[in-house]
């Protein structure tokens, strides 16, 4: 589950990296729901590394498209996450989804 302003900004094309935990996981698609609403995204990159490999001044508006600067991206990250000691994955997704359904 994202919370609605990320579900939006998926929605709207506005974020087209997802940052997550861990290493990467096999697959093409990446899922994102909001309540019973969800959305698939085919996956065309990969990258891992620590929050600050990658997060960058090149990247940081896609992955959270209301920061005005890469601290203020930074700082949303540790909101939902904490502190992040172990490996990130950045998730390259095309715009145009692939599905949108609504959970039964």
């Amino acid at each position: 589950m994202v919370k609605k302003e990320v579900f939006k900004w998926i929605r709207t094309g506005q974020k087209n990296i997802e940052l997550r935990r861990g290493r990467a996981k096999k697959g093409d698609t990446a899922v994102f729901q909001y309540g019973r609403i969800f959305l698939r995204r085919k996956i065309i990159k990969r990258e891992e590394g620590k929050l600050t490999d990658v997060l960058r001044e090149d990247n940081y508006k896609n992955i959270i498209p209301s920061a005005n600067t890469l601290e203020e991206a930074i700082n949303y990250i540790k909101k939902l996450y904490g502190q992040l000691k172990e490996y990130l994955q950045l998730l390259f997704y095309s715009v145009v989804g692939l599905e949108k359904g609504y959970l039964g």
